[in-house]
């Protein structure tokens, strides 16, 4: 196996933030072991696409995009010590979506996507790294668990994508 040099080790605390960072951009748009990231997933997808439900009350990929972007935005929010309620959409977890998903709305979500991963990442970035083994106030969460959670999100995620995208071209 080849190793890569980096700036600092993973075992202290400005490698373990530069760990993180590399979860999340392998998990959400870097090339990774693993096959197909988040962004990777949607990468081309139509409105249509975007749009499809395996069975009423189901969830969508725009969903599930609108979904894993909240969450990005709920980890940040907690790593920063915000209050709730600056989400671009009314609502958490699983939103109503517009119906039918108009072009302009799927692009949007995937533009939120894209800036709440940006955000996210940055807030990690300058995230003091003495803290990430501590307990937000009143949380029962680690902050590098929040971190490395949210990859594994996008990851979870991906596959569901994938999964939906095969199930509809089955269907024809």
């Amino acid at each position: 196996m080849r190793t890569v040099a980096t700036s600092a080790p993973e075992s202290t605390p400005a490698g373990e933030i530069a760990l993180l960072l590399r979860i999340l951009d392998e998990s959400y748009e870097r090339k990774a072991w693993h096959g197909t990231n988040l962004k990777g997933s949607i990468r081309g997808l139509s409105t249509a696409g975007a749009a499809w439900r395996p069975a009423p009350g189901r969830h969508s990929i725009a969903d599930n995009v609108v979904h894993a972007a909240y969450w990005k935005y709920a980890v940040r929010r907690r790593l920063r010590g915000d209050k709730r309620g600056s989400f671009a959409l009314k609502g958490s977890n699983w939103f109503a979506l517009p119906s039918p998903l108009t072009e302009s709305s799927w692009k949007q979500f995937v533009g939120l996507l894209d800036a709440e991963h940006r955000a996210l990442r940055e807030t990690v970035a300058s995230f003091r790294a003495d803290r990430l083994h501590q307990f937000p106030k009143g949380g029962k969460v680690r902050y590098v668990t929040q971190i490395y959670g949210i990859a594994l999100h996008d990851v979870y995620h991906a596959g569901q994508i994938q999964l939906l995208k095969r199930m509809r071209l089955r269907e024809g």
